[in-house]
């Protein structure tokens, strides 16, 4: 019973430590955070944060390895989407993905702002591209039928569905995580031209 007392009490630390980060990224920026500014946010002392952390760069490290794992574990399993996603059908594995980051909102924000760190970028953009689009994605079609190497389309995909989600993330996450996942499923069937209502010229 005790033990199982003392790991909620890490859990609630470590959450109201993760919330203190998120918070203090978003109003001043990673890199102006103190360890003072952690506690007092966290209504901790230094020796409660020291126990679980470092630093804040560890801490940092720490929480962003979490949110990884956690959106990685959201769409395992997910293989053949193509088979059953269209222009009228999310990606399963996408609503999950987006339920995910909706509830890490405060942090995923934060964390992909100018004052948040340039380096979940690279890590988030190199989840998706080794976990997902080139085990999913380029699995699912025939490589002697692209029009472009694969390097550059996955770049290319990856890349739009991150700015897509930093921009639901800014704008507030009006649309629910189905109709965010349904808007990256058109997008991606058919094209940002085709989405934008560009017509092709026939003559």
């Amino acid at each position: 019973m005790l033990n199982t007392s003392n790991d909620r009490r890490t859990i609630r630390t470590k959450k109201m430590i993760r919330n203190a980060l998120s918070e203090l990224i978003e109003e001043k920026g990673f890199n102006h955070i103190s360890i003072t500014d952690l506690t007092r946010r966290a209504d901790i002392n230094r020796g409660t944060f020291y126990l679980h952390y470092d630093d804040k760069f560890d801490l940092l490290e720490k929480v962003e390895n979490e949110v990884l794992q956690e959106l990685y574990a959201h769409h395992i399993g997910h293989i053949d989407f193509l088979n059953i996603a269209s222009i009228d059908t999310p990606m399963p594995y996408m609503i999950k993905i987006l339920k995910q980051i909706r509830e890490n909102a405060t942090f995923m924000k934060a964390i992909l702002s100018p004052k948040g760190d340039p380096a979940f970028y690279i890590k988030l953009k190199q989840l998706l591209e080794t976990k997902l689009f080139e085990k999913r994605v380029i699995q699912a079609f025939e490589r002697d039928n692209l029009l472009i190497p694969d390097t550059f389309f996955v770049a290319y995909v990856v890349s739009a569905h991150i700015g897509v989600i930093q921009e639901w993330l800014v704008g507030g996450m009006e649309q629910s995580p189905e109709d965010m996942a349904l808007i990256l499923s058109k997008m991606f069937f058919l094209g940002p031209f085709r989405v934008s209502g560009f017509k092709y010229r026939t003559d």
